[in-house]
């Protein structure tokens, strides 16, 4: 079945290396390109994913049903996808304002900071998740010293997992807004002040209506980045089955298990959420942006 999935795309590559466009192009090889851009995007992004679909079609429908609708697969779809939610909310928030004082505030250390923003994208996940559990655990630095004293408890919490989540995301918001912001030309704001505008009218009406789509592309990527987190999550989490165990985690010991085919059910059945809520908020995006220019 591989086999001809892979002569199937390679026949759809030579066809469009082949199709000549009416219009003339201006960049040489447009059409070669084309096709094997299209390959490469084949190879690496929809033959796993045709793999994946026919690999747990194999329990049949029913038996996909059994898999998904499992009490335990049922709660580590919700766990990880209110986590990663909250996440994401969290990430555009305070993401879009730290974006801002990058942009429009100057201090000391600017330049510092913000490379310190991409750490999250450098750091292998596996260490992101041990340094939150360090500083997070009963016995760490921040659960020992002050949560402690509160009686809050963050790691092996959905806290924690979102904490996590929040960890890795957000360098996504931040550099989805920083070009918005530069680009916004600032005479927009000095018009609509000497309009009699106050800063509250200048940002809701001026700088908000530019900045919402570049805030959506980073609600998407971190929301997305979130989903498949697995390293900074699993020591965090604790990893409670039905409690604190993500999706993630769960196909991960259903292949421990030698349980091929349940666990590419149970990713089958979090690739169809995770790509209709993508589907929604690039549609509400795409819906936003026309608006935005109307």
């Amino acid at each position: 079945m591989v086999e001809y999935l892979i002569k199937f795309l390679k026949l759809i590559a030579n066809r469009f290396a082949n199709f000549k466009f009416k219009e003339f192009s201006v960049i040489p090889g447009f059409s070669l390109t084309l096709g094997y851009s299209l390959l490469y995007l084949g190879f690496f992004v929809l033959l796993p994913l045709i793999v994946l679909i026919i690999k747990g079609s194999q329990l049949g429908l029913s038996g996909l049903f059994v898999e998904i609708f499992d009490l335990r697969t049922l709660l580590s779809f919700k766990l990880t996808l209110t986590t990663a939610l909250a996440a994401a909310t969290i990430n555009v928030i305070f993401g879009s304002i730290v974006a801002w004082f990058l942009v429009r505030v100057p201090f000391p250390g600017k330049k510092f900071f913000d490379v310190i923003i991409d750490l999250p994208l450098a750091l292998p996940t596996a260490v992101s998740g041990i340094v939150l559990t360090v500083l997070y655990a009963p016995t760490g630095i921040i659960g020992k010293f002050i949560l402690e004293n509160f009686h809050i408890k963050i790691a092996f919490t959905p806290i924690g997992i979102t904490l996590a989540m929040i960890f890795v995301g957000i360098p996504f918001v931040v550099r989805a807004v920083c070009p918005v912001l530069m680009s916004l030309e600032r005479e927009l704001e000095e018009v609509a002040s000497s309009l009699g505008a106050n800063k509250w009218q200048i940002l809701s009406k001026v700088i908000f209506p530019v900045v919402f789509p570049s805030m959506l592309t980073g609600f998407t990527l971190s929301f997305a980045r979130a989903l498949g987190e697995f390293g900074a999550v699993i020591f965090i989490a604790g990893n409670m089955p039905m409690k604190t165990e993500i999706t993630a985690l769960l196909i991960y010991t259903k292949l421990e298990q030698h349980q091929e085919v349940s666990a590419t059910a149970i990713a089958l059945g979090m690739l169809i959420i995770s790509f209709s809520l993508l589907l929604i908020i690039n549609l509400f995006q795409s819906w936003v942006s026309k608006r935005s220019f109307v």
